[in-house]
């Protein structure tokens, strides 16, 4: 069954959509998180009638995210829900989870990790730019090799927020951006 919620957050409210798991704390696998006018996301307006809505499923993962946000959080520890991407997609997606909280590396440097070609590097970006769980899978961490802010679904504002966030902490967000709560 697929649950979801939403929280509010510095990136605007983030959709959280889930699968129930017996092994996950709080009974839900993340196989999704999503922010407004995310390319390739799921908006809250187009939520299919078959979901339920269940806050108190993600309450786990409302609480790292909230950590992250708030600078008291270097990794999550979330169960992904299974058989999302292809099997590239999910390599490309699990190297992601190598590059450390504060730091970045380049597509071509990420694609010498996991042995992609040169000639793969654009896949690579494609499949980076699928990535179904902005913020939690940390593919905000990924920039051009000159340095540059390229290539990111939730939009490079946000990137850029988030890898301020990470380098300088809390206080980069400002005081425009405001708290992080659950709203759900």
């Amino acid at each position: 069954m697929t649950l979801y919620a939403t929280m509010d957050s510095p990136l605007g409210e983030l959709l959280l959509v889930g699968e129930v798991s017996a092994t996950a704390t709080g009974g839900v696998a993340l196989a999704s998180l999503s922010v407004p006018g995310q390319k390739g996301g799921v908006a809250l307006d187009d939520v299919p009638a078959g979901w339920r809505r269940d806050p108190g499923a993600f309450a786990e993962v409302a609480r790292q995210v909230r950590a992250y946000f708030d600078g008291t959080l270097t990794r999550f520890d979330v169960e992904y829900a299974a058989g999302a991407g292809t099997e590239f997609q999910r390599r490309v997606w699990d190297a992601l989870e190598s590059v450390p909280y504060g730091t970045t590396t380049s597509y071509g440097r990420l694609a010498e990790r996991i042995g992609v070609s040169r000639a793969g590097v654009r896949a690579l970006g494609t499949a980076i730019g699928r990535n179904p769980l902005l913020v939690v899978r940390p593919c905000h961490r990924v920039i051009g090799a000159d340095g540059s802010l390229t290539g990111y679904a939730g939009g490079l504002e946000r990137k850029r927020l988030l890898l301020e966030l990470e380098t300088e902490g809390p206080a980069a967000r400002g005081p425009a951006h405001g708290g992080v709560g659950a709203s759900a």
